[in-house]
Formats: C-alpha cells, sequence, structure tokens
C-alpha cells in the first residue's frame, strides 16, 4: 500500500490543506476500482468503512490478490471537514462559495465528444483508451483558482480512469440505499445486494449540477449514445453513490459489514481475487429517482414519525404528524404512493417547507432537476 498527499490551494497565507489517498495493487495492471468516504464532511459512516477496507486490502494485497489497482480516499473532503461552527460540522456545503461539494464536476462528454469524434474506430477498447486520455487532457486545461475548485480537480483525476466508482454518504436517517445512472444498472445491481441496499435508485442524468458519481459514469452512456451509428463505445466507467444509512450509523459491527460487502464486490467484478461469494438475492428492485416523493412540513411545528425508515408503506399512509404547539394543530403528513420510507430528517423540529421524509416509488412522479442543489 502506498500512500500519496495531494496539497491543495491555499485559501489564505500561512495554512495549506491535502488530500490523501491510499493505492493498493499496480497502475495498469488490470481493472482500477476507486472508493472515496464522506465527500459530505459530516457523514461519517464511510470514513469508518474505509478502515475495514483498508485492513482487508492490505491483507489481499500481501496474499497477491489484487489483481488490478484499487484507489481508497478515506477522507474525500478535509475542507468541509474542518468547518465547524459551534461544535456542529457543516460538511455539505463549502462556507466561503455555499456550493455543495458534491455538485458542479466536469461535463467530461461536452468536453471529449468533439475531440474524439474523428479518431474513433471500431475496437471498443481501443476508444475507451482514447476516451480516457482525452478526459486526462481535459483537466490538463483545467486551472483551479480555488481550494474547492482544486478538490474537485484532484478527485476527478484520481478516479476518472477507474472501472468501477464508489462514492461512500449517508442520509439523515435512513436504510441502505444507493443511486445509479440507468444504463450502469446490470453493473451495479450486485453491489447492492452485497450491501442489502433497501432502495436502488436510478436516474438517466439528475441535473445540470453533476455529482461526482454522474460526472464518471455520465459521459460513457451519453457517447455510446452519440456515437452509435459511428463507432462502439463501451460502459467503461460504473459509479454508484452508496448512502450507508443515517449519520448516527457508525459502528464498527456496520463498517465491518459494509467493507467486506465491498470487498465481495471488487472480487465479483475482478479487481480482487476470488472467489467472491455468491451474490446475494436482492432486497429491493431497481426504482427510478424521478418516482420519489419528498414530503415537506406545511408550517411549523414538532415533526412526531408515525413511520420508520425501511417500512413499506401504501398510497395514504400518515409517515408524520408536524405538531403546532401554540395553535393546537397536528397536520397528518401523507404519502400519495406506495413505497419505501427510505430517508428521512434528523431534526424533529421543522419550519415551514422543511423536507421531511422520502418515499421510494415504482412509477415516476417528478422531473427536471432530481437532486437538491
Amino acid at each position: 500500500m502506498q500512500q500519496i498527499n495531494h496539497p491543495l490551494l491555499s485559501p489564505s497565507l500561512g495554512t495549506q490543506r491535502h488530500l490523501s489517498s491510499w493505492h493498493f495493487g499496480r497502475t495498469g495492471s488490470g481493472s482500477k476500482a476507486y472508493v472515496q468516504a464522506s465527500l459530505h464532511a459530516d457523514e461519517l459512516p464511510g470514513m469508518l468503512v474505509a478502515q475495514h477496507l483498508r485492513v482487508l486490502l492490505e491483507a489481499a494485497e500481501q496474499r497477491g490478490e489484487v489483481l488490478g489497482e484499487v484507489v481508497l480516499v478515506p477522507l474525500a473532503n478535509p475542507i468541509g471537514l474542518s468547518q465547524t461552527a459551534m461544535h456542529h460540522q457543516v460538511g455539505r456545503f463549502e462556507l466561503a462559495s455555499m456550493e455543495n461539494f458534491n455538485r458542479h464536476y466536469p461535463d467530461f462528454f461536452a468536453l471529449v465528444k468533439d475531440e474524439v469524434a474523428g479518431r474513433l474506430g471500431p475496437d471498443p477498447e481501443g476508444n475507451k483508451r482514447l476516451i480516457r486520455a482525452a478526459m486526462q487532457q481535459a483537466l490538463d486545461a483545467q486551472a483551479p483558482s480555488t481550494e474547492l475548485q482544486s478538490l474537485r480537480h484532484t478527485l476527478m483525476r484520481l478516479s476518472c480512469d477507474a472501472d468501477v466508482v464508489l462514492d461512500l454518504h449517508c442520509d439523515y436517517e435512513a436504510v441502505l440505499h444507493m443511486y445509479v445512472e440507468q444504463p450502469m444498472l446490470d453493473q451495479m445491481a450486485p453491489l447492492a445486494s452485497y450491501l442489502g441496499a433497501r432502495a436502488l435508485l436510478w436516474a438517466r442524468g439528475s441535473g445540470p449540477l453533476i455529482s461526482f458519481d454522474e460526472a464518471l459514469s455520465g459521459p460513457w452512456w451519453r457517447l455510446r449514445e452519440h456515437f452509435a451509428d459511428r463507432a462502439p463505445v463501451p460502459l467503461a466507467c460504473a459509479s454508484t453513490t452508496v448512502e450507508l444509512r443515517g449519520q448516527t450509523d457508525v459502528s464498527d459491527a456496520l463498517a465491518a459489514q459494509d467493507a467486506q460487502a465491498i470487498f465481495h464486490y471488487l472480487q465479483h467484478v475482478g479487481v480482487l481475487a476470488g472467489p467472491a461469494p455468491a451474490v446475494p438475492p436482492a432486497m429491493c428492485e431497481p426504482t427510478p429517482l424521478a418516482g420519489t416523493e419528498a414530503l415537506h412540513a406545511p408550517h411549523p411545528g414538532v415533526v412526531v414519525f408515525r413511520s420508520q425508515v425501511g417500512e413499506q408503506v401504501q398510497a395514504g399512509h400518515v409517515l408524520a404528524h408536524v405538531v403546532d404547539p401554540l395553535g393546537q394543530r397536528s397536520t397528518p403528513i401523507t404519502t400519495s404512493i406506495n413505497g419505501v420510507v427510505y430517508a428521512r430528517h434528523n431534526l424533529r423540529w421543522a419550519t415551514s417547507g422543511m423536507e421531511i421524509c422520502r418515499v421510494a416509488g415504482r412509477d415516476p412522479i417528478r422531473s427536471g432537476n432530481l437532486l437538491s442543489p
């Protein structure tokens, strides 16, 4: 295992942060997997999973079982980790710009499609190498001017040539669930089964503010469709956002379980020597991200939940009440769809319009920007 420290642009005089990556196996020896944790720095379960996964990977490397390359970034956001206000971690948005750490990644499709248009040939592997080289050249042409831009740039450099990308997050309170682009479902469904995901949410691009995982898988299926009548483009990067339950679901037992599941998946895809255990039966069916219903508080009040995360509900089911202690209102929050309650807020005081919980359903009910800014 090799540790590399990548310096970020200094935001001010007298201070400097760096990003650390751990590298297992040899570059170019086979398929590459990239795993990062806590891009939203207040989402801690992934950091502990990374520690347990490191132990498994070090042992595998000593046994000569790393067939390709694994890059592990255990703390993907040193900027957000340093943002503390009154002992509260502010890890989702950079305070300097108010930008979400998991948005505004490069649109590689737009950056490389014209560059490779006249150079693609009949060989999918050759086209894969050509497109990856064009991605690296696009990154070379960028000149980050802020610390946040340099963080995003460094993460892209580490991951843009990976075959498999796992971005480990969590929600406020949630069951384990995953986000994946629809063309990559077949590649990512085994991971969902190994992890025991209770919701597998898919989209074909979720909005204009490109998230980390979609920046990496998106260009491949978009280039494949764009050049469908001219040249074969493989789906060369399968990426996903893995939501490791809720913010307080931090334990060695869960982390060891999740790290072992990821290890088995890396065996399954051939990055690590097997044999991988048989893929367990899926605990959910893939459902469209456009089929999720977000329920909001109609007025301020105390949130009293009536349904637990992971519960299967039917249309008309009361998920919570918002209780106004002054006006004595108790307003039921009711779902309009059948599905699973996969996430809910950890606050119990709601301001008007606050999102309270989400239900994953089978049928699309919304369009446009599917992710929050």
